[in-house]
């Protein structure tokens, strides 16, 4: 069952509920109230008549019935009766509302209920009236029977006063049938509103439904109209940039596995071709081809290890944070790059500042993005020429830098060296093809990961500082 659809139960069902015990809860009330008039009613008329016996001496039982009466004036809806020995004997000379001198079952009733004398209140279901009489038809009668006795008389009595319920109550009836209609009038009025207002809400739902039935791998572009400011288009927003970010990692993996074939293409030729001249019967060239193989296959196990690091540099669980002394960490990467002379005769290193501070980052990622900017400046820089490290806590951000003295990148490279499989040429500042081109991407995917930067300050002939800008006491963009 579609969502609209259900939804529009679910008000319709609740709304009706209510109407229900909103109006059963209001007909029973005015039912009782109604009911309690009655009974009230009933009481006046005893009292009345309590009154007539006793201001006057009757010389018989039916004179004092016939003045009870004469003076006791039916209500509407109301019938009176005189019985005299157990048969009906006084009624009204005008016509009332109920007549109950043909209703035998009620007259019956009334004389047993009366022969141990007392005064009776009940309520009766008979035929109180002949076809065609005031008052007839079978129905619910509220009455009251009162025995009279007169001095000197012998004969027995009774005044019986009756109100006809379903009369009472017909008001009642009629306004609750009209409650009934209008209600579902009314129920009808919800269904087509919240018909209409649901589609509308939903609208944006069924968009996404359609938008995402369209999307493929090759047509990621698609994206959801937003309108308005209500939660449905909040959550088109939140689609909208999970979109944007599923788009930009499903290109990045093309990107990347673009790259990779393109990486490993050459020397798988190169090993293709040197295995299809060998000679197997020249030890010479067998061993030539397979040195050269060897050195291949050793390359391309590095640029699948560059790869993997890569891949774990930019997954969300690649670095786990921890409180990290800076001091001691800029200790220790200095300590190790110092190990880099042994590459280039006569390079110095030199630490040329420290920061003394606590910050919460991956010591074991931040080391290895450090290192690989040293290696990097251990390999372009200048032959003799000194080499500086060194950390700053600046503000809300920590500084980790190296510094260069050589041919630098030009402006234009700048961003273009952080792209994966991108190596400078000789043009750019005598940066050679050395490596699998991965390096800097690596160093960028982790400080991304920190939440930080990479900047780079460099120019043809100043040299080249790289620095990794990372903010302190806060979590990775990544994570949070």
């Amino acid at each position: 069952m579609p969502v609209r659809v259900r939804i529009l139960a679910v008000i319709l069902v609740v709304t009706a509920l209510g109407m229900a015990v909103a109006g059963g809860t209001s007909f029973l009330l005015q039912r009782e109230r109604v009911l309690a008039q009655v009974d009230a009613r009933l009481d006046d008329t005893a009292t009345r008549l309590r009154s007539i016996a006793t201001g006057t001496d009757f010389a018989t039982v039916r004179d004092l019935l016939a003045a009870a009466i004469q003076q006791i004036t039916p209500d509407t809806n109301e019938g009176i009766l005189g019985i005299v020995d157990g048969r009906a004997a006084v009624i009204p000379g005008s016509e009332v509302g109920l007549t109950l001198q043909n209703d035998t079952a009620l007259i019956a009733r009334v004389n047993r209920e009366t022969a141990a004398g007392r005064v009776v209140i009940g309520t009766a279901i008979t035929d109180h009236a002949d076809p065609g009489e005031p008052g007839a038809g079978r129905g619910a009668l509220r009455y009251i029977a009162v025995p009279v006795h007169a001095d000197g008389d012998t004969a027995t009595g009774v005044y019986v006063a009756a109100f006809s319920i379903d009369a009472e109550l017909a008001p009642i009836a009629e306004a609750f049938a009209t409650f009934a209609l209008v209600s579902l009038g009314a129920l009808v009025v919800v269904a087509i509103v919240g018909w209409f207002v649901a589609g509308r809400l939903l609208r944006p739902l069924r968009v996404l439904r359609e938008t995402t039935e369209r999307i493929t791998a090759t047509d990621l572009d698609q994206r959801i109209p937003v309108s308005g400011h209500d939660d449905v288009s909040e959550l088109t927003r939140t689609v909208n940039d999970m979109l944007d970010r599923v788009q930009e990692a499903i290109v990045g993996q093309r990107r990347l596995l673009d790259d990779v074939g393109h990486e490993l293409r050459t020397p798988l030729t190169i090993v293709r071709g040197h295995l299809e001249l060998l000679d197997a019967g020249d030890p010479e060239q067998v061993r030539a081809t397979r040195d050269l193989t060897l050195d291949e296959v050793d390359r391309m196990r590095g640029l699948v290890a560059d790869i993997a690091l890569l891949a774990r540099a930019t997954r969300d669980a690649a670095v786990e944070i921890a409180p990290t002394d800076v001091a001691s960490l800029t200790e220790s990467v200095y300590a190790k790059v110092s190990a880099l002379d042994t590459t280039h005769d006569g390079r110095p290193w030199s630490l040329a500042e420290t920061a003394h501070a606590v910050v919460s980052l991956d010591a074991d990622s931040i080391t290895q993005a450090w290192l690989q900017l040293a290696s990097n400046a251990d390999r372009y820089a200048t032959a003799g020429t000194e080499v500086e490290l060194g950390s700053r806590a600046t503000g809300d951000s920590l500084e980790l830098w190296v510094r260069d003295v050589g041919p630098g990148i030009p402006s234009d490279a700048h961003e273009r060296i952080f792209e994966r499989f991108r190596r400078g040429t000789e043009q750019h500042g005598g940066r050679g093809d050395a490596g699998s081109g991965l390096g800097l991407a690596i160093v960028a995917a982790i400080a991304r990961a920190h939440g930080g930067t990479v900047r780079l300050e460099s120019a043809p002939g100043v040299g080249s500082t790289f620095t990794l800008v990372l903010p302190i006491d806060s979590t990775p963009e990544d994570q949070q």
